[in-house]
């Protein structure tokens, strides 16, 4: 059986200078903290998987989406191969909850300077590249 890798969107949401992050279960990289995003589905652009994403997982809505780069990611262990496309925006309206608490424990803002550990590793290769969401 051939194995690729998938493609994956994450979505960094600015809100009073800071980001959102979510602590993962359900799925790997359980524990980890992680940007709200998911899987490119067929013929979906970027924009509109990351705008579905987050409302799905989060509630709330986004605007001024901007493309920002992108990660490799091998999870070795869990045999999966991700390219993880990376979108900016601002935080538009809408209430943040917890859509799918079978796969999220908890919603948080962070300062960029101080996400915490562990990190699910796009954001983990993100921060490595040297990414600066703020600057």
């Amino acid at each position: 059986m051939e194995r690729y890798p998938r493609v994956g969107v994450g979505v960094l949401i600015k809100h009073d200078g800071k980001v959102l992050l979510g602590k993962r279960k359900g799925s790997h990289g359980t524990g980890e903290w992680a940007l709200p995003g998911g899987h490119l589905e067929f013929g979906e652009s970027i924009e509109n998987c990351a705008i579905r994403e987050v409302m799905e997982e989060t509630g709330i809505k986004i605007k001024n989406l901007k493309f920002e780069t992108f990660t490799n990611d091998v999870f070795v262990e869990d045999e999966k191969h991700y390219i993880t496309l990376f979108v900016s925006c601002e935080y538009d309206c809408g209430e943040l909850a917890l859509k799918e608490p079978e796969k999220c424990e908890q919603w948080r803002w962070f300062l960029w300077e101080e996400i915490p550990e562990p990190l699910f590793l796009p954001v983990k290769n993100l921060k490595e590249k040297s990414y600066n969401l703020f600057g």
